[in-house]
């Protein structure tokens, strides 16, 4: 157990590289590109080796994430978030002026919004048309909407039709994009990319026939979800929470040092219980939350947790568990060597 003050978030940098080698290794073996979503770690060193691995370029949910990537240097960027208005197109525009930029649109006004901002760079953005392969969450509801959609995009002058994107990766999948080529070749228009992801059906991908691109965010640190799913086992969860037993005013009860600040409500799903996996007290839930407390029922405990004791915990969701700290304690061979800056934490337009 290492010496650190808590709360905090602990990355293992081996478990790291592990991770991101093993998921490149499966895009190239089956002719898939790898396009990783920063929306997970948030930090350039990392988008940085995702890209040195043999990343094609990376994802962005929002245009500040994309904005501190574009200005470390990263220039070939997918925006997955529907991007709307002339306060977005004018970002937009400056953001294509200084890299490449892929656009994803279910909407007429994603593409209006697409081409003011390409008009705008005088460089053309390349537009994916999302579709919705049960997610129930942004994307067109069928083919006939994306297609008259492509046909919307290829009119425009400084927009260049790319391709295809959804999430996840569904067994409406392939049936989809079958069609599309279909009603696209029709129009006289070309799907040459197909995006499509997930980190839980993310090893799956290459049976979904059509899909070229792989956009995945979590398996960098993975967590209790995806464990659950079976996408990972604990020896790939490289992001732990440390946290410090405060109090135990109870013989069935434990608190700790971290509480809604450190950790996220979400719940891991399945059979997992409570607000993360307490390593060495598997028994043990974290049942509530509060601001600035975790309350653990160890009332199932062999032998229970003491207080000055810390704990190592296994987040359910890491994504906004990144988001909540500016900085994250890093171990490399079982030994800390610093500490990162979390460069676009908390960046949500």
């Amino acid at each position: 157990m290492l010496t650190i003050e808590t709360p905090t978030p602990v990355v293992d940098l081996d478990r790291v590289d592990a991770n991101l080698t093993k998921m490149q290794a499966y895009a190239d073996a089956h002719g898939l590109k790898l396009r990783p979503h920063i929306k997970t770690h948030k930090i350039v060193q990392l988008a940085k080796r995702q890209l040195e691995l043999g990343a094609v370029g990376i994802t962005c949910q929002k245009l500040q994430e994309a904005e501190v990537m574009a200005d470390a240097g990263i220039t070939d960027i997918l925006i997955s978030y529907p991007q709307i208005g002339s306060f977005k197109a004018a970002r937009l525009a400056e953001l294509a002026k200084r890299a490449d930029m892929t656009v994803a649109v279910d909407s007429v006004e994603g593409i209006e919004t697409a081409a003011a901002a390409a008009e705008v760079a005088g460089k053309p953005i390349k537009i994916l048309v999302e579709f919705d392969s049960g997610m129930k969450r942004t994307g067109v509801q069928t083919v006939e909407q994306a297609t008259a959609l492509a046909v919307a995009v290829a009119a425009e002058k400084n927009l260049v039709l790319e391709g295809l994107m959804t999430y996840p990766t569904t067994e409406q999948t392939a049936p989809f994009v079958a069609e599309a080529k279909k009603q696209f070749a029709d129009k006289g228009l070309e799907i040459r990319t197909v995006s499509s992801g997930g980190t839980p059906s993310a090893f799956r991908t290459h049976k979904s026939a059509g899909v070229t691109e792989l956009r995945v965010g979590t398996y960098i640190f993975n967590d209790r979800m995806i464990m659950e799913a079976g996408a990972a086992t604990l020896e790939e969860t490289a992001l732990h929470l440390y946290a410090t037993v405060v109090s135990r005013p109870t013989e069935d009860r434990a608190i700790i040092d971290a509480g809604s600040k450190t950790f996220t409500s979400d719940m891991a799903g399945g059979s997992a219980k409570g607000h993360g996996l307490v390593l060495g007290y598997p028994d043990a839930i974290i049942e509530r939350i509060s601001e600035e407390h975790g309350m653990l029922d160890v009332s199932a405990c062999a032998t229970k947790p003491v207080v000055g004791e810390v704990l190592e915990i296994v987040p359910n969701h890491v994504c906004p568990v990144v988001n909540l700290h500016d900085r994250l304690t890093i171990v490399q061979g079982g030994q800390v060597i610093g500490e990162w800056k979390v460069d676009a934490r908390g960046l949500t337009r």
